[in-house]
């Protein structure tokens, strides 16, 4: 039997805000991008980002776009088909001094996947690093290029293409495909433009490639390291389901060889059993989406560790979705588990890929409306947790209304306004224990100078005298503090 485990980075994020108190927000700040595909920082919160048919734009955010790009590989470029094109970049560590940056795209006349370096400028210094023969479909073919806190460069390749894994790569280890592999571009081994470090997890097995760092993937179209300050290095892997599930994987800086599951699984459930490896340990997402629920394509991003919004993101990673523009809130628990929450849909359409700035805020580029926004934190009162129990009995020529609300969280509750609307033609009277006021059938009552605070578990009780006479109908929903209450 294949062992399903949890496989989690070292010390858990902290973070300032719950995340049902975070929200997202974006701002468009430029347009007239060709179906952007990445998006990077470089200095002084600039950006470049890549378009689709071969293109670098540069974005500054004192002057904007820049009309003319920075780097155009367009004739080396294969485009054919929707997911075909430049698809990732990534500036090399020397980039203040070299202007040299790591590319990745399919390439002419078939779409084989490939790796190259080349300077902003100067399309002739281009050196192709490492490429995946990958012809038979148009589809999945990853593309993030990322370097991680060791100083190796990453490139993720999806699994070959069109559905179900028909060319069985996620498990096959004698291909790149359906992999994130691991490659040191410092240096060149015999007639490769790049070494393969000596502690890859694959080194030295036989039929397996040696550069690889991550299998059983389906489409890793984007990953990230948690490497600015306050990160540990950890990899977060969002990767493309087939059609039940997207997930987001979280792994610790130094475990490489970890296995994803694809084609074996989707998700957190088996998608093809006879493609399960016996023996096999399998890594649990942190989180999952329901395809066609959800959205369609997750859309990986970042921990963020900017500085603007610690106090109310900081060490929780975000991703997206291509098709339902909401955003995840995810963090990892102290007991290695992970938290997840959507906590925002954006207003906008076709998010393709979230970048972050020199000073570590959040950027974000959609397919066909070609733009660049920002993204900003907010925060949001937490619903409420709590329940209210309404009481009606018959009173001279009116009724008599009890009202118990308990805190049922695990905080107090500091303040209480608690508000309803009547189902008829009911009206309040005299109240005790709260102060009640009345617009129309909507009521709300605020507590009094000494049951303002409510203890975890503990229950305060108010009342009111109301006309007409009779038995009355309960309202049907209650908030507290403006969130829905039991």
């Amino acid at each position: 039997m294949a062992a399903i485990v949890p496989l989690a980075a070292a010390a858990p994020a902290q973070a300032a805000l719950p995340l049902d108190q975070i929200t997202v927000t974006s701002t468009q700040v430029a347009f007239g991008l060709q179906r952007p595909t990445a998006v990077v920082g470089i200095d002084s919160g600039r950006l470049l980002i890549t378009e689709k048919v071969g293109t670098v734009r540069l974005y500054d955010p004192t002057t904007g776009l820049a009309a003319a790009p920075v780097l155009d590989i367009g004739s080396k470029i294969d485009i054919s088909g929707n997911e075909r094109g430049l698809l990732g970049i990534a500036p090399a560590p020397n980039f203040a001094t070299t202007q040299t940056v790591y590319v990745a795209y399919t390439a002419l006349p078939d779409g084989t996947l490939t790796l190259s370096r080349v300077r902003l400028g100067d399309p002739a210094s281009e050196q192709v690093i490492l490429t995946q023969a990958h012809s038979e479909f148009s589809n999945h073919n990853g593309g993030q290029v990322a370097f991680g806190g060791d100083g190796y460069l990453y490139w993720s390749l999806g699994d070959g293409g069109a559905a179900d894994d028909v060319l069985a790569s996620g498990q096959n280890l004698g291909t790149l495909l359906g992999k994130i592999v691991r490659l040191d571009v410092s240096r060149t081994c015999g007639t490769q433009a790049y070494c393969v470090p000596a502690n890859n997890p694959f080194v030295g097995r036989a039929g397996a490639r040696p550069e690889i760092w991550t299998w059983g993937l389906r489409n890793p179209w984007r990953f990230s390291f948690d490497t600015r300050s306050g990160g540990d290095n950890s990899l977060w892997i969002a990767d493309v389901g087939q059609g039940t599930w997207e997930e987001v994987n979280h792994l610790g800086a130094t475990q490489g060889g970890a296995n994803l599951g694809w084609s074996c699984r989707e998700g957190r459930v088996v998608f093809n059993a006879a493609r399960c490896i016996a023996g096999e340990t399998y890594v649990e997402p942190a989180h999952v989406h329901q395809t066609s629920v959800d959205g369609c394509a997750v859309i990986g991003g970042f921990v963020y560790r900017g500085t603007q919004f610690a106090d109310i993101a900081g060490g929780t990673y975000f991703a997206t979705d291509y098709c339902s523009a909401s955003v995840w809130a995810i963090r990892k628990q102290a007991d290695g588990s992970h938290q997840s929450l959507k906590v925002a849909t954006l207003d906008t359409v076709q998010p393709t890929s979230l970048g972050v700035d020199s000073n570590g805020e959040f950027y974000m580029v959609n397919d066909l409306p070609g733009q660049l926004h920002k993204l900003s934190f907010g925060r949001v009162t937490p619903p409420a947790a709590c329940r209210i129990t309404y009481e009606t009995q018959v009173w001279g020529t009116g009724f008599r209304a009890t009202l118990k609300l308990t805190n049922t969280g695990t905080a107090p509750v500091n303040g209480w306004t608690v508000g309803w609307t009547f189902p008829g033609s009911q009206r309040v009277g005299s109240a005790w224990n709260a102060s009640i006021t009345q617009s129309g059938s909507a009521a709300s009552a605020r507590n009094a100078g000494w049951n303002g605070t409510i203890a975890p578990g503990a229950t305060v009780e108010f009342g009111f005298l109301g006309t007409p006479g009779g038995a009355q109908p309960a309202p049907t929903a209650f908030t507290l503090n403006g969130n829905p209450c039991g």
